[in-house]
């Protein structure tokens, strides 16, 4: 059956459950494997009772006839007990066998008209690593194939053209490893024009063929099984698959079906069975370094013989072992760097070794034998024989034989060996040419055993997909898996971080001086680096040369033949337009000399010269001009020779005349091509010379943000960076701690934070718990000082490294949890915790002309001013019922206010109209007084509101108060003690006001928060009772957090409150706001290389965008 989920519950009306399990599956009982949920996720949580039921869904869905659940975990307090259901459907299975040297050949109808969309679909299992499973070919040497080689599934494209060299004329598709292990894989391709879709379970790659290549120019039959000559005749030139089909499908066509029925377009040759033989081969997994099988030999023989397929990622490790009898001997059979070796020792002899193999730690399967009879022993691996000769002492065979490690009593020879245990699998045992049966040592019956998964290998394959980044090289052992960054420009556990700066600027202050250095200018992204030279001056100048030469001279050329010089440049075309647009400004100078060449036509005004650039547009504009301007500088200014002429070159003049031409619009540079066609004419002749590209600035480094307005703050989408993710930034700060980022999901999250003055923490959980990696230092890092932070976090663990203090790095949980959830907006934002009775106040009015700050919003807000839509949001937490999260009032008597009511639901009142009853709306998404973090976003737009909770639950209401929100006065939060004309509840409400902590509070430009914390800020905002500033809300206070009274400290009171309860703007003795230095330097007095940010998620979705330049408008001499 086709099973879709499985349901569990503990034993009825008791104390027993399982609240850990693993599930297996197989359709002969005798090899199983086992489920995983997440790529290296093998169990599945129970129970936590004996009465709730715990449902999972499986994706993907598999077919099996049984089912296995293995308990891995229990009640302490009971013991076992599982009430299981399992959920699923009838599946239809039609399946052939093919032994080996056979096939089935399905010819299409003679009436065939091919179809714009192909479908093949089909599943197999094989114990084979080899074998041809499709062959579709066409009458020039073209053709598809699917096989199978060395475990893996290759998808091959042949144009059949032999003028192209094999590389070029064949396009392969790789898929799946370890293939060969006797369980069905679904494989379906999908063709449609030159698009092809080859998935394999769950993986598919994409791929799109070149038109008119021969590749889809088939015949109108295809071959499964193997491949057959041109005569028909039973002749292969690849290895035939071995193993069955079940249910292959062409374009919806039943082969199987038709092949039963005999139809003519079925062609069989060799034997094709129609059903499906259970193997009964039973493998053997070796968990861990400490297992064990030990099985009995049989003692006093004169000879003795071992054999047994092996599979394993692990280069050492003990294979085989044994005493022979009356201590005449004994041998270990160990791999070592990947080859097979045999030592043998014997009574007065130097212990001898014997090699055979090599590679063989390449997770396929080995046949190995070792026999020894009279004066020799002999050791196969596949078709490697390597012999020892014997001293001529008598070898009697012992009785038993240790496969693995040993058991934890054992000290011989071979379990004295610096070297581990065997870690892999095992299977067709045969000890004197007898057959070894699993299963009876699983029953008790044979041999004994210690830390072994009988019938199952449990190998996987941790380097398909490879998580190795940027080309890095994959290898693996049975636990883990290792990447070698060798040569590829990047560094760190996946080769995720880039070796060398991104920038010239960024070299520059590194302290470097001018000279060739490599630059990675985005960073993590896909592109490599390249050579550039950087000339540091007071700027530091990128200098990118070109390939072409120095000076091209172009005469006696016929009017209107172009031509054309092609400038290339080290580094490619992605490379140089992600360097363009990273710096602050480009130019590339053109010195260009004509005599008797024009630049333009005299007589239509049609250009005879233009230039092309990295966009492949034909320009013909030169120097500062504009780009839709045919004319040079001089044209623009005025001052060619000649008014008339728009370049001096068109002056046409029979002597030399220059210009130098410097060409600064970043958007065409830099110049691929220069095309000159004037010099047809007698004496008529140009010479132009094109430097190097240059650039300055880097718009990411020099990118600050700082919290210094009421309206500053920093948003970023979801960082979706499920398997590697980087962030980097410049910190500077006066105070103790605080929160730099954070991103958060339903249970997984990631954040960055100043923990204490000396020590940074990088946390994030992504489902095996919160993991924590810190950076101490023995001098504080709030010194008021630029401090640089880098964070990465991969499939293989995290790092973080503040300055040059020593890289820390927490390694990930063996077979843990990998991916990172998140679901809400990457901020970087201020949070305060609110107590009992206090308040903040944000008063509209207006303080000055609006020209004096064209980015105040509270200078817009006066007596006059109207509103028919605004957008409010907020996050907060707290277990207060009621509770006011917000109240927004006018000089009319108007008011918005937002309520927690008393079960925790949410309400919100809006009053658009003085002489009419409020608009009361209430809202039952959850209780939202559960102490846990909650976001808010109310947006109105005239009559329309939409509200949206954790940005997922969303409700749209309609006013009927009124649609204009007029003489907007005060935002308020916490507790309110005048409230004119309002409801009932917002009293009630606003009298309790609110205890916890609120975050992102903005009402349109307008930032409460920010501006009770901004320096020197115009808005009064009058705080009463105790608001400290909190780390961040999403977060829960505990015993580490450190919260900072936001009410002032006056000059001669130090160590006593300030006025709390007067109600009076936040000022200090200099005049200062004190806790500015929670959000101007904690979280971001300014954050240099806040671009590095956003590069960490976009390189997730492998693009580079420039930062939304009015995010953060900062003046490059502003200190921040």
């Amino acid at each position: 059956m086709k099973v879709t989920s499985v349901a569990t519950q503990g034993g009825y009306g008791s104390s027993n459950w399982v609240s850990s399990y693993l599930l297996m599956f197989s359709d002969g009982g005798r090899n199983w494997k086992q489920y995983r949920r997440e790529e290296s996720i093998w169990g599945f949580p129970g129970n936590t009772n004996a009465d709730s039921v715990v449902h999972y869904k499986l994706q993907p869905p598999f077919q099996a006839r049984f089912l296995r659940f293995l308990p891995v975990a229990w009640n302490p307090k009971g013991r076992i007990g599982m009430r299981i259901e399992v959920y699923g459907c009838v599946y239809r299975s039609e399946m052939v066998y093919f032994d080996g040297p056979s096939v089935l050949l399905y010819r299409f109808d003679k009436k065939f008209v091919r179809p714009i969309r192909d479908v093949i679909s089909l599943k197999f299992k094989t114990m084979q690593s080899n074998g041809i499973l499709l062959h579709r070919e066409g009458q020039h040497g073209n053709h598809l194939t699917l096989e199978l080689i060395e475990g893996k599934l290759v998808f091959s494209l042949n144009s059949g053209n032999v003028n192209l060299p094999s590389t070029k004329a064949q396009s392969n598709l790789i898929l799946g490893s370890l293939l060969d292990d006797q369980h069905w894989h679904s494989v379906y391709i999908e063709q449609l024009n030159t698009h092809i879709n080859f998935t394999l379970d769950k993986y598919t790659q994409y791929f799109q063929a070149k038109e008119h290549s021969g590749y889809l120019d088939l015949n109108s039959e295809i071959s499964f099984g193997g491949i057959l000559t041109i005569g028909r005749s039973l002749a292969f030139s690849h290895k035939s698959f071995q193993g069955c089909l079940e249910n292959p499908y062409y374009n919806g066509v039943d082969i199987v079906e038709l092949a039963k029925k005999h139809k003519p377009q079925i062609l069989i040759m060799g034997n094709v069975t129609f059903s499906c033989p259970q193997s009964q081969i039973v493998p053997v997994t070796f968990l861990n370094s400490k297992s064990y099988l030990a099985l009995p030999g049989n003692s006093g023989k004169n000879k003795f013989s071992v054999s047994f397929q092996f599979r394993t990622w692990n280069k050492a490790g003990h294979l085989l072992s044994s005493e022979f009898w009356h201590g005449s001997g004994k041998f270990v059979l160990f791999l070592q760097d990947g080859k097979l070796k045999l030592s043998l020792f014997q009574p007065e002899e130097s212990i001898r070794n014997i090699t055979a193999g090599s590679g063989l730690n390449d997770g396929q399967w080995h046949s190995v034998s070792l026999s020894a009879k009279w004066n020799h022993l002999v050791v196969v691996v596949g078709d490697d024989t390597a012999v020892l000769p014997l001293v001529p002492v008598l070898i009697v065979s012992g009785n038993t034989y240790y496969f693995g490690g040993c058991p934890g009593n054992s000290s011989g020879y071979g379990c004295s060996s610096p070297l581990e245990g065997f870690q892999g699998c095992l299977r067709l045992i045969s000890i004197d040419d007898a057959v070894v049966d699993p299963i009876l040592v699983q029953q008790g019956v044979l041999g004994s055993f210690r830390d072994l998964q009988i019938d199952s290998c449990g190998i996987t394959d941790r380097c398909l997909p490879s998580h190795c980044e940027h080309g890095g090289e994959c290898s693996q052992s049975w636990d883990t898996f290792s990447c070698d960054c060798t040569g590829t420009g990047y560094m760190g556990l996946t080769c995720h971080s880039p070796l060398y700066e991104q920038s010239c600027e960024a070299h520059k202050y590194r302290g470097n001086s001018s000279g060739l250095y490599h630059v990675d200018v985005d960073g993590s992204g896909p592109l490599g680096s390249f050579l550039v030279y950087c000339n540091m001056t007071d700027t530091a100048w990128t200098v990118v040369p070109h390939g072409g030469p120095d000076t091209v001279t172009v005469s006696a050329a016929t009017r209107g033949l172009a031509h054309s010089t092609t400038f290339a440049y080290a580094a490619g075309a992605g490379q140089l337009r992600a360097a363009v647009v990273l710096a602050e400004r480009c130019e590339q100078q053109l010195v260009l000399s004509c005599g008797a060449a024009q630049l333009t036509d005299a007589q239509d005004g049609s250009p005879l010269s233009w230039w092309s650039g990295r966009t492949n547009e034909t320009l013909t504009y030169w120097g500062g001009s504009w780009p839709d301007a045919q004319r040079c500088t001089c044209g623009l200014e005025g001052n060619c020779t000649g008014s008339q002429y728009h370049c001096n070159c068109d002056a046409d003049w029979n002597a030399w005349s220059s210009e130098t031409i410097v060409l600064s619009q970043k958007e065409h540079l830099p110049v691929t091509q220069v095309v000159i066609t004037d010099t047809g004419r007698r004496h008529s002749e140009a010479a132009y010379a094109l430097g190097p590209l240059l650039c300055h600035g880097d718009n990411s480094f020099w990118n600050s943000a700082s919290f210094n307005t009421e309206t500053s703050y920093l948003h970023f989408p979801t960082l979706h960076g499920e398997f590697t993710a980087d962030v980097c930034f410049f910190f500077k700060t006066t105070v103790s701690s605080g929160v730099f980022m954070e991103n958060l999901g339903i249970t997984d999250f990631i954040r960055i934070e100043l923990r204490a003055p000396t020590e940074v923490a990088f946390s994030f959980d992504v489902g095996n718990g919160p993991c924590e990696v810190t950076v101490q230092s023995s001098t504080p890092f709030n010194d008021n000082k630029w401090h640089h932070v880098r964070a990465e976090r991969n499939i293989k663990g995290a790092s973080l490294q503040v300055d040059q203090l020593p890289q820390k790095i927490q390694s990930a949980p063996a077979d843990g949890h990998v991916r990172l959830q998140l679901n809400s907006q990457l901020f970087i934002e201020i949070s305060a915790y609110f107590g009992t009775g206090s308040s903040m106040t944000y008063t509209f009015q207006e303080h000055y002309p609006l020209s004096e700050n064209k980015s105040s919003f509270a200078s817009s807000l006066h007596r006059n001013t109207t509103l028919t839509r605004e957008m409010i949001t907020l996050s907060f937490r707290t277990t207060q019922t009621p509770s006011l999260l917000l109240y927004v009032s006018s000089f009319h008597e108007e008011y918005l206010s937002v309520i927690l009511s008393n079960n925790g639901s949410l309400q919100i009142r809006y009053k658009l109209d003085s002489h009419q009853d409020s608009d009361a709306f209430n809202f039952d998404f959850t209780n939202l007084a559960d102490g846990h973090f909650h976001q808010l976003k109310i947006e109105r737009e005239e009559a329309v509101v939409v509200v949206e909770v954790n940005q997922s639950a969303k409700r749209q209401v309609i006013l009927a108060s009124g649609t204009e929100f007029n003489a907007v006065k005060s935002l308020a939060l916490g507790k309110v003690l005048e409230t004119p004309g309002a409801d009932a509840d917002t009293r009630r409400a606003a009298a309790r006001g609110f205890t916890g902590c609120l975050s992102a509070v903005r009402f349109g430009r307008a930032a409460p928060l920010k501006a009770a914390l901004r320096p020197g800020g115009r808005t009064p905002v009058s705080v009463r009772g105790p608001v400290a500033a909190a780390p961040g809300c999403a977060a829960p206070a505990g015993p580490g957090s450190s919260a900072r009274e936001l009410t002032p400290r006056l000059a001669g009171d130090a160590g006593r409150p300030g006025p709390a309860g007067k109600g009076a703007p936040l000022v200090t003795a200099d005049g200062r706001d004190p806790a500015v230095l929670v959000v101007g330097g904690v979280i971001a007095v300014v954050i240099f290389t806040l671009l590095c940010i956003t590069a960490m998620a976009l390189h997730i979705y492998q693009q580079r965008n420039l930062h939304k330049e009015n995010e953060s408008e900062i003046s490059k001499n502003e200190e921040c």
